[in-house]
């Protein structure tokens, strides 16, 4: 897919990132075109990649082979049918967005498109990413293929079988950034009650996340049961707080929270 021209309809963090993977992984960038309404995102992804720029919607999806729609879920019906006039019969489509079905793209575009769900997470700004992948029985292996180049670009990408998958997806990797950062803010804030100066309690405990999920990624032969195991001494001071959240169910939190964020998506999708 070296050859590919690529188009990022929306130019915001999810675009930047993914942008920043494929030069950094040695894309030519004079293949890359990014458009927005607005000029200074423009700017700025044009100073630090040398990408194409444009506040022409159409003119840049006309000129791509691969379009990436990296826009908002309210803004998807509005952009995509101010670009229905093209013939879409040669180009791949790949969506970033939350909450639309790929059939409803058809109804967009008012003609049938090859499309390709994704579901990346902010991690991608930082090469860490994790992104979900969909394709309709449709869809090309080739196509396939150059979905996964550029979804991997910033970190790593999983292709699900089911559209309804995507769902799990959001509450698995998409949504749970954020749950790990509310469990550290929560590790910090004790640590502050305390007495411990904040900036110190931070470094602590972001550091023993990091090295939590490098020891997940680098020991795929263990579970995470058993490595927490490994860690936890019966009647010590790890056991203590282990058996703390057991009492307080957290692992009944966490599957709860899983499915209300599934239950948000599922309603999201009735939306559009």
């Amino acid at each position: 897919m070296s050859d590919k021209r690529i188009c990022f309809i929306g130019a915001g963090n999810m675009s930047r990132s993914i942008i920043s993977g494929l030069v950094s992984s040695g894309y030519n960038a004079a293949l890359i075109e990014a458009s927005n309404p607005s000029t200074g995102k423009l700017e700025a992804l044009q100073a630090d990649f040398g990408i194409n720029v444009t506040t022409d919607n159409l003119a840049a999806a006309k000129a791509a082979d691969v379009i990436v729609l990296a826009v908002k879920p309210q803004l998807m019906q509005q952009v995509c049918e101010a670009l229905k006039s093209l013939d879409l019969n040669d180009k791949l489509l790949i969506t970033i967005a939350a909450g639309i079905n790929a059939a409803r793209y058809s109804d967009y575009f008012a003609q049938p498109v090859k499309l390709i769900r994704t579901m990346p997470n902010t991690p991608m700004q930082i090469g860490a990413g994790m992104s979900g992948m969909y394709a309709p029985a449709t869809i090309s292996d080739e196509d396939k293929a150059i979905c996964n180049r550029i979804m991997s670009s910033g970190g790593q990408a999983v292709w699900v079988d089911k559209e309804s998958d995507l769902n799990l997806v959001i509450a698995l990797a998409g949504s749970s950034p954020a749950y790990f950062f509310l469990f550290v803010e929560a590790m910090i804030k004790a640590a502050a009650d305390l007495g411990m100066d904040e900036e110190k309690a931070r470094t602590l405990a972001q550091q023993a996340a990091l090295g939590a999920a490098k020891m997940l990624q680098e020991n795929p032969q263990l579970s995470p049961e058993q490595l927490r195991k490994n860690v936890t001494s019966k009647g010590g001071t790890t056991h203590e707080a282990v058996e703390t959240f057991k009492q307080g169910d957290l692992p009944g939190l966490v599957k709860q929270a899983m499915n209300n964020c599934i239950a948000r998506a599922e309603a999201m999708a009735k939306q559009f």
